[in-house]
C-alpha cells in the first residue's frame, strides 16, 4: 500500500503537471492557432501586411497587440514597400508548430496594379516556424541562401506594435527604459535606398519608376525606407508594458540584436516596430526569437453587451446581444434599467436566449421588445452594461441621419470652399481640373489608361468642364465614376422615396462657396444631387463619354493629409494638375446609366436643364452598349445586369414603351437573378402593369426571401453576415437599402425587420468588444477618428460612416480606435454614408406607418 507521502508526492506531481500542462501554448487545429487561456498567437492566418494584418499576430485578453511578424527589406515599412508571397502553410500538431513557406518576390506586385510596389533586385525563398513551448513561442526563420552584403542592414524581422494602445506607456530594452511617445521624435538615420538595386521582376509592369519615385524630388512614400527614426533601443530583451499584466510580454533574441524603431517617423500612418537584422552569411536559424507574453490567471472575456447606440422607437423591436467567452458555463441575468431623475430603476430581466456560438464567442439574446415607455435606459448583464440609449417616437427624428447631409456631404464637395463658421473644412480645391492621363499607364490607385484616351484629347491636354461639381471619395480625394453617380443614384432614391426636405447648408454653385448650417432656402438633398450631375455630365458632354475617374498624378499628393486645397495650385495646365483616366467598361457606364436615370427624375423642376442633359445621356449610354459583343461571360453578365438596371430606371423615368419591351424580352433572365435584381425591378413591375410579368417575378421572390432567412440565421444579428478582412459595415447597408425596396413592392412576402437589424448593426449591434455606432458622431459612442480628410487629428466627419468591424483571421473581431486603419474606419462615397440614411428614413417610415 503507498504510503501518506507518495501519495501526497504522486498528487504534487499529477497538480504541477496540470498546471503546467494549462499553461503552455498549444496548437488549435480547429482555430488554426496558439492558445493559452486568454492569450492567442496567430501565424499568417491573414495575408494583408500593408493593413497591418499579416505574419506572426498576437491578441493577449481581447486585444490585439501586435501584428505583421515576417521578413522585410525596410525596418519600418509602409503601404508601397515589398511584401512577400506566401505559397505555403502547414499545421502539425503533435509538432506544436505552424510553418510557413514564403518568397520575394511576388512580381504580381512589381510595379503595377493596386499599390504597386518596387522590389529589389534578390530573389530568395525562407520559412516561418512558430513553435508552441511552454509559456513561450518560439519563432524561427530560415533561408534558403545567404543575403548579399548590399541588403545587409535591410533585410530583418520585424513586429508591430499597435501604436493605439502604446502612447504614453512604457518599456524596457535591456537596461534601458523609455514610455512609448505621442509623436515621432528624432534624430533620424539616413540609409542607402533599396531602390538602387530594383530587380525586373515584370516586364508587363505599366507603373513607371521615375514617375513613382516622383523623379526623386523630396519625399516619396514608396522611396521612404532611406530615411527612418533612429531605434529608441537596441538589446537583446525587451518587455512592453512591464506595468500591465494583461498586456505584458517579452521578445528576447538569440541571434542579432533586438531594435525598437518608430514607423511613423517616415509614414505618418506608422506602428511601433521591433526588428531584429539577419547577418551575413546567416540561413539557419537566421532569425530565433522568444516571445513570452504573460497570462493572466482565470481571465475570461468580459461580456459585452451590444444595443443600439441611439436607441429604439417603441414599436420596432428591441434586442440586445450579449457576447460572452466561450469557455464561460456560468450566465448572469440580463436585466434593462430605465435612467430617472433619481437614478436606476429595474424594468424587466430576463434568462435571454441562447444562440450558441458565431466566430470566437458565444450569444445570449435579451429581447426587450414589449417595453415601450419613453425615456433613457441601460441594459446590465452582471458587471457588464450597454451604452446609455432613447426609446422614444422622435428616436430617428433630430441628429441621426441629417448629419450625412449637414456635414458629411458638403464636407466631402470638391471645387468648392467648404466653411463652418469659424472653420474652414477645407479652401478652394482642384480648379486646375483635368488633364488627359497617358496612355499604356498603370496609376498608383490602380486606375490603368489603355492605348487609346477613346476621346479626342490627346495625353496632357486640358480637359474642359471637369472642375465643378462631385465629391472626394475617403481621404483619396479621388473622383471615381462609381462613386459619383453612385451617390446621385442612391440620393435620388432617398429623395424620390421618402420626399426630403430639408435646409441647413447654403451652397453658392456660382461662388463655389459652402457655408454649413446657414440655410439657403433650398432642398440640402437636390443641391448635392445637382453636385455631383455637374461632375458627371459635364464631363461627359466634354469627353463625349464618362470618365473612369479624376485623380491626382503621383503618390506625394495622394497621401496628402489636410486641406484638399493643397493638393494642386488652381492653375491649369501645369504638372501639378490632376488626370482624367477614360475606359470602356460597359458594366460600370450603364450603372452610371441608372444613376443618370433616377437623377434626373430628381432635379426636374429644381434644375430642369442638368435633368435633361442627364436623361440624354443615360439614354444614349444606354443604346451605345451591345451585350451580344463583349468577350468575356463574367463581364457580359455584369452589363446585361447593369442594362436592365439601367433600362428599370429610364422606364421610370421617361414611360417609354422601347424600355418596357426590353424589360419584358428579359424575364426569364431577371427570374433567374432575382436576388441581384429584385430590389429595382419591383418599382418597374408595378408600372409596367403586365399580368405575365407580374406573375413571374412574385413567384421568384419567395426562393430568395428563403435564402435570405437562411443567411440571416447564421448569425446571431439576424443579418447575413460573412466577414473577411474588411468591415462589412457597407455591405450590410447596401442590403437593408435594398431590402426596404423589396419590402415597399412586396410586402406581404418581406416583413420588415430585416431594414431594423441592418440599421442596428450598424449602430452598435455588432460583434467585438468595441460596439460604437459605426456613423461619426451619431450615438452615445461613435466611430472616432475615421479616414477621412482630418484623419492626422486623430479627427472626425459628423455623418461619416465607416466600414466598421474587421476579422482579423480566423475569428477575432476588431474595431480599433485608429485613425489609419483604412479597412475599419474608412469614409467612402457611393453608399457608406448615403446608405446608412436611406435605412434611417426606411425606418422611420416603415414605423409611422404602423
Amino acid at each position: 500500500m503507498l504510503n501518506k507521502k507518495l501519495i501526497y508526492t504522486l498528487v504534487l506531481w499529477c497538480v504541477c503537471g496540470l498546471m503546467a500542462y494549462a499553461q503552455e501554448f498549444k496548437l488549435n487545429i480547429n482555430s488554426g492557432y496558439f492558445q493559452n487561456r486568454g492569450v492567442d498567437v496567430m501565424a499568417f492566418d491573414d495575408i494583408y501586411p500593408e493593413g497591418h494584418q499579416s505574419g506572426v499576430s498576437i491578441i493577449m485578453h481581447g486585444n490585439r497587440i501586435a501584428t505583421n511578424g515576417d521578413i522585410r527589406f525596410e525596418p519600418t515599412p509602409g503601404q508601397w514597400q515589398p511584401v512577400p508571397k506566401q505559397r505555403e502553410r502547414k499545421m502539425d500538431e503533435a509538432a506544436n508548430t505552424i510553418t510557413t513557406w514564403l518568397s520575394f518576390p511576388d512580381s504580381s506586385h512589381h510595379q503595377t496594379g493596386f499599390n504597386p510596389m518596387i522590389y529589389p533586385d534578390f530573389v530568395f525563398n525562407y520559412t516561418v516556424t512558430v513553435r508552441g513551448e511552454g509559456v513561450s513561442v518560439i519563432v524561427t526563420v530560415d533561408l534558403d541562401r545567404p543575403i548579399p552584403e548590399e541588403f545587409i542592414g535591410k533585410l530583418g524581422f520585424n513586429l508591430e506594435l499597435f501604436p493605439g494602445a502604446l502612447f504614453g506607456k512604457p518599456w524596457i530594452m535591456d537596461d534601458k527604459q523609455g514610455i512609448f511617445p505621442q509623436q515621432p521624435n528624432a534624430p533620424v538615420l539616413v540609409h542607402p535606398e533599396n531602390n538602387a538595386h530594383t530587380g525586373n521582376f515584370n516586364p508587363d509592369g505599366k507603373a513607371d519608376f521615375e514617375r513613382l519615385s516622383g523623379y526623386h524630388r523630396g519625399y516619396n512614400p514608396i522611396l521612404a525606407g532611406d530615411i527612418i527614426a533612429e531605434p529608441y533601443a537596441i538589446g537583446r530583451r525587451f518587455v512592453v508594458r512591464p506595468d500591465d499584466p494583461a498586456n505584458r510580454f517579452v521578445i528576447e533574441s538569440k541571434g542579432t540584436e533586438l531594435k525598437l524603431y518608430d514607423g511613423r517617423m517616415n509614414h505618418n500612418n506608422g506602428w511601433f516596430v521591433v526588428r531584429s537584422d539577419i547577418a551575413l552569411g546567416k540561413t539557419t536559424e537566421a532569425i530565433k526569437w522568444v516571445i513570452t507574453p504573460n497570462v493572466v490567471e482565470d481571465w475570461k472575456y468580459k461580456p459585452v453587451v451590444q444595443t443600439s447606440q441611439i436607441g429604439y422607437h417603441p414599436e420596432q423591436p428591441k434586442v440586445a446581444i450579449i457576447e460572452i467567452d466561450k469557455r464561460e458555463s456560468n450566465r448572469e441575468l440580463p436585466t434593462l434599467y430605465k435612467i430617472t431623475e433619481t437614478g436606476e430603476q429595474k424594468v424587466f430581466s430576463d434568462a435571454g436566449v441562447e444562440w450558441g456560438q458565431f466566430l470566437r464567442y458565444n450569444y445570449l439574446k435579451f429581447d426587450f421588445s414589449h417595453i415601450k415607455e419613453e425615456g433613457l435606459y441601460q441594459v446590465h448583464y452582471g458587471s457588464s452594461v450597454s451604452s446609455i440609449f432613447r426609446i422614444a417616437r422622435d428616436v430617428y427624428d433630430r441628429g441621426i441621419w441629417q448629419p450625412v447631409l449637414e456635414y458629411f456631404l458638403p464636407v466631402q464637395m470638391c471645387h468648392m470652399r467648404v466653411n463652418e463658421k469659424y472653420r474652414v473644412w477645407h479652401d478652394f480645391c482642384h480648379l486646375d481640373d483635368a488633364r488627359m492621363a497617358p496612355v499604356d499607364y498603370n496609376h498608383i490607385d490602380g486606375y490603368v489608361q489603355g492605348p487609346s484616351t477613346l476621346t479626342k484629347f490627346q495625353p496632357g491636354d486640358v480637359v474642359p468642364g471637369l472642375n465643378r461639381g462631385g465629391w472626394h471619395d475617403a481621404g483619396d480625394f479621388d473622383l471615381r465614376i462609381e462613386s459619383q453617380a453612385g451617390e446621385c443614384y442612391i440620393l435620388a432614391l432617398t429623395y424620390e422615396t421618402f420626399d426630403v426636405n430639408y435646409d441647413a447648408t447654403a451652397i453658392d454653385q456660382s461662388k463655389l462657396i459652402v457655408e454649413i448650417h446657414e440655410p439657403d432656402g433650398k432642398n440640402d438633398i437636390l443641391q448635392q444631387i445637382e453636385h455631383g450631375l455637374l461632375s458627371v455630365v459635364g464631363a461627359y458632354r466634354s469627353m463625349g463619354r464618362l470618365y473612369r475617374g479624376i485623380i491626382c498624378n503621383n503618390l506625394r499628393q495622394y497621401v496628402l493629409l489636410g486641406d484638399a486645397g493643397a493638393m494642386t495650385d488652381g492653375i491649369k495646365g501645369n504638372d501639378d494638375d490632376r488626370w482624367v483616366f477614360t475606359e470602356d467598361n460597359p458594366p460600370r457606364e450603364l450603372m452610371a446609366a441608372a444613376g443618370l436615370a433616377a437623377s434626373s427624375r430628381a432635379l426636374k423642376n429644381y434644375n430642369d436643364t442638368l435633368s435633361m442633359q442627364a436623361l440624354e445621356a443615360a439614354e444614349t449610354i444606354f443604346k451605345a452598349t451591345a451585350l451580344q459583343t463583349l468577350p468575356n461571360l463574367v463581364v457580359n453578365e455584369s452589363a446585361k445586369s447593369a442594362k436592365i438596371q439601367a433600362a428599370v430606371e429610364l422606364y421610370l423615368a421617361t414611360g417609354k414603351k422601347e424600355y418596357k419591351d426590353f424589360l419584358l424580352s428579359e424575364t426569364g433572365y431577371i427570374v433567374a437573378s432575382i436576388d441581384r435584381m429584385g430590389w429595382f425591378i419591383g418599382r418597374a413591375e408595378q408600372k409596367m402593369n403586365d399580368a405575365k410579368f407580374t406573375k413571374a417575378i412574385k413567384n421568384a421572390l419567395p426562393r430568395y426571401k428563403q435564402e435570405l432567412e437562411k443567411l440571416s440565421a447564421e448569425t446571431p444579428y439576424g443579418i447575413p453576415y460573412r466577414p473577411h478582412i474588411w468591415g462589412a459595415g457597407w455591405d450590410i447597408q447596401r442590403l437593408g437599402y435594398q431590402y426596404y425596396f423589396l419590402h415597399k413592392s412586396y410586402p406581404e412576402i418581406f416583413e420588415p425587420n430585416m431594414v431594423f437589424n441592418a440599421l442596428n448593426f450598424i449602430l452598435g449591434n455588432h460583434p467585438g468588444s468595441n460596439t460604437a455606432s459605426f456613423a461619426s458622431g451619431i450615438g452615445a459612442k461613435s466611430a472616432i477618428p475615421g479616414y477621412g480628410l482630418n484623419r492626422a487629428d486623430w479627427s472626425y466627419i459628423p455623418g461619416g460612416v465607416v466600414s466598421g468591424t474587421a476579422l482579423i483571421r480566423p475569428d477575432f473581431p476588431e474595431l480599433l480606435e485608429f485613425p489609419y486603419l483604412w479597412q475599419q474606419v474608412e469614409y467612402v462615397m457611393g453608399g457608406g454614408s448615403s446608405h446608412y440614411m436611406f435605412l434611417v428614413l426606411a425606418a422611420q417610415k416603415i414605423l409611422k406607418e404602423k
